[in-house]
């Protein structure tokens, strides 16, 4: 599964470069996301609950930064399993383009599902996967925007 997008932020760069980098942030952001905790300045361990039709899975797994490009770009890699439900691995890279007060995030993901998730069906996983990234970047864009307007 391979999806792009993009998502205009009214915020510079810096201040979206800081908040992608923020744990507390990405909780809030990430759809089912249970928790998230900072293990190194390029690592995180987090637990996801993702809905996939019938089927629910809890994810613990490690999201892990690379390629980074402080402040214009970064690949987010994450790998998770769901025991029965089977295993999570992706990858995103992310490209911040200033455009005066606002940033263009650029992204690009893909993504593999294995075990019975992977049984599903390539058409719900793609569109689950789908409105799951759209979710992320969209409530991302909102905390951005309050934390610029509480700031």
């Amino acid at each position: 599964m391979d999806f792009t997008g993009e998502e205009r932020i009214a915020a510079p760069r810096d201040v979206v470069w800081a908040a992608l980098n923020d744990p507390e942030i990405m909780r809030g952001c990430i759809p089912g996301c249970q928790g998230i905790e900072r293990l190194s300045p390029s690592a995180f361990e987090a637990t996801i609950k993702v809905k996939f039709s019938l089927l629910s899975a809890t994810f613990h797994g490690l999201l892990t930064l690379s390629n980074v490009d402080a402040p214009k770009s970064y690949t987010l890699s994450a790998e998770g399993k769901g025991g029965l439900a089977g295993f999570a691995r992706g990858s995103a890279d992310i490209v911040l383009e200033e455009r005066g007060v606002e940033t263009i995030l650029h992204y690009r993901s893909k993504a593999e599902l294995g075990g019975r998730l992977a049984q599903l069906g390539a058409r719900l996983l793609d569109s689950t996967s789908q409105k799951l990234a759209e979710g992320f970047f969209s409530d991302f864009n909102a905390a951005v925007v309050a934390k610029m307007a509480a700031g």
